[in-house]
């Protein structure tokens, strides 16, 4: 395709928009790791929140929804929106515990938690696991979406995507810290919503679809249940029961975590206070569910009416590699038909999209990098300015990094089961962990190493399987193993080992003042009291916002698909609930702010 002279003015446009708060912020952020990797701690919820959506608003994801829908239906995407169970438990048990910690990043958690040379072999295995291992994966599995796209579109080999990607993202990314990311993210969000209705809306035009009405008609009825068919046992175990009764509370899935983590527990961290933090990932939560989905799944659907196979996707585009062909590549495909003068905007935004996950990616994964692993055991009394110089190398070699691992993974699903897979099994001990006093070091290694061998010996039997034969065990097996066997090794590894140091769990207490039965004993001996936190209020408040955020997300797809009744009830029911969960939150008493934050 090629673009006119509006485009490129538009793509300019937003490429200096993307660099401007880079380079605002540069001379903030060179003041010290704690304005580089939080913010200084001064972020307002909107922008704090908005960001987390921008972040998970990547170029693979529209690709990856696209795999979905084509392959089983809207109703497959169960297998993400069952985590908002996971995010709204973040909102309303976590997210203020985590600002009343006042760490720099996540993985200082444990020494604050934990005690003694355990602590600090899990903190320093997680900052080179998550920090170099996991992230240049996630980096990748993103890139390789950025590729197909651009082969698509502009018929440009990898390796000038890869380069022009590693440039790019590097020069953001080592420059701005963490304010720059935040108000990039704002840009970047408003970019990435235009994009993704525009090209719905293109979609629906195409003359194959006929608009909605030719949509509905077209596709067949099974893809379109926002539930499954439940006459199909295994199917609807995969893609919904099993979502929703384990793998949203068991697998730790970055911006999913259980207890939230990675760059949910940065944003939360770089909040003004608890009431901000809260406030950041309550909107997360409802604009990623609820705001983001239909116009990925519209342009899926229509996808399968232009193109109904993979043959038809490789004949159309003879140029691009046969093995980067799966049913993610429908999304850029569907993207070739919007006219001259608004792909400009269409590029912009996925180029948006994938700035604003990667920005995000190299801070968290360099915060990790160089204040859990090279500050804490290398290099301990360095100044600031050394830490700022060398955070920015490693930002730049990270990117590099997973660039060039673009090449072990073909396509957005391949990369959402691995990360699922690898995860599973370690969520439990993240949710009790705030919760339960016996939880140890030794109980966060067991766990993951266990949860990792598994899985490994599950990819490795599956790997020996011929292509054309179903796997010797299937993902949803694999996760029901790995979680079982995870779950019994930490519990009997807890019980074995011994209990965190006393005055350990004590300072512990004060400081964060958990709620609950399960700290009673330390309280006591804390002399602290009870916990502003109600366990109680906090349940109610859970059950409440999945009701608000589920009941907007599938009164809108109602609405959508002619259902008109069906669907203002289930936005009946989201105003019903999202005025009984603020009127909760009202109720609630102040939280007066933590000692030392």
């Amino acid at each position: 395709m090629q673009l006119t002279t509006v485009d490129w003015i538009v793509l300019a446009g937003s490429v200096i928009l993307i660099f401007t708060p880079a380079l605002f912020f540069a001379r903030r952020a060179g003041k010290d790791t704690t304005e580089f990797f939080v913010s200084g701690r001064s972020g307002p919820w909107w922008l704090v929140g908005t960001s987390m959506v921008a972040t998970t608003f990547s170029t693979d994801t529209p690709g990856l929804v696209t795999q979905f829908v084509r392959e089983d239906g809207i109703a497959k995407n169960w297998a993400w929106w069952a985590f908002l169970l996971t995010g709204m438990a973040t909102v309303f048990f976590y997210a203020r515990l985590w600002r009343r910690a006042g760490l720099v990043t996540d993985l200082e958690f444990y020494e604050i938690r934990y005690a003694g040379p355990s602590a600090a072999l899990v903190r320093g295995f997680r900052a080179v696991y998550l920090g170099l291992v996991y992230n240049c994966f996630i980096i990748a599995t993103v890139t390789l979406a950025a590729v197909k796209i651009a082969s698509v579109l502009f018929g440009i080999p990898a390796w000038q995507t890869i380069v022009f990607a590693i440039i790019l993202c590097s020069a953001v990314s080592a420059v701005s810290g963490l304010w720059g990311v935040l108000v990039s993210d704002l840009v970047q969000f408003v970019f990435a919503m235009t994009g993704s209705l525009t090209a719905a809306y293109f979609a629906l035009k195409h003359p194959a679809v006929g608009g909605l009405d030719g949509l509905i008609a077209g596709i067949d009825p099974s893809k379109l249940g926002l539930l499954p068919d439940f006459g199909n046992w295994q199917t609807a175990l995969a893609i919904f029961i099993l979502p929703l009764t384990v793998q949203w509370w068991s697998a730790w899935y970055p911006g999913s975590e259980p207890g939230g983590g990675s760059y949910i527990a940065q944003r939360i961290l770089a909040a003004k206070d608890e009431r901000h933090a809260a406030g950041a990932t309550l909107w997360f939560n409802a604009a990623h569910y609820a705001l983001r989905p239909w116009p990925w799944i519209i342009v899926g659907l229509a996808s399968l009416l232009v193109f109904p196979n993979l043959e038809s996707i490789r004949t159309t585009f003879p140029h691009i590699r046969p093995d980067l062909v799966n049913h993610d590549m429908a999304y850029p495909a569907m993207l070739t038909f919007v006219p001259a003068g608004m792909l400009g905007i269409i590029t912009a935004s996925l180029l948006a999209a994938y700035v604003s996950t990667m920005s995000t990616q190299l801070n968290l994964g360099t915060s990790y990098l160089i204040h859990d692993l090279y500050r804490r055991f290398l290099v301990p009394n360095a100044s600031q300015h050394h830490y700022i110089r060398v955070s920015r190398v490693v930002t730049v070699l990270l990117m590099v990094v997973g660039g060039s691992l673009v090449a072990v993974i073909d396509s957005a699903g391949a990369g959402f089961q691995v990360l699922l897979t690898i995860g599973a099994g370690t969520g439990l001990i993240y949710l009790l962990r705030w919760f339960w006093w016996r939880i140890n070091a030794w109980s966060e290694i067991a766990a993951m190493v266990s949860s990792f061998a598994v899985s490994i010996t599950i990819l490795v039997f599956n790997h020996f399987q011929p292509p054309d034969q179903p796997p010797l065990i299937s993902a949803e097996a694999g996760m029901l193993y790995t979680v079982g066997f995870t779950t019994v090794v930490w519990l009997v590894v807890t019980f074995l080992t011994p209990p965190v140091e006393r005055n350990t769990l004590i300072d512990f207490c004060r400081r964060i003042q958990p709620a609950g039965p399960g700290w009673r004993w330390v309280r006591e001996a804390a002399g602290v009291g009870e916990s502003p936190d109600s366990l109680t209020h906090s349940l109610l408040c859970w059950i409440l916002g999945c009701a608000a955020v589920y009941s907007v997300l599938f009164g809108t797809g109602s609405l959508l698909f002619g259902h008109r009744t069906q669907g203002f009830v289930l936005l009946g029911v989201a105003v019903v609930s999202t005025g009984l969960l603020f009127g909760v939150l009202r109720s609630r008493r102040r939280v007066a702010p933590a000692k030392g934050v």
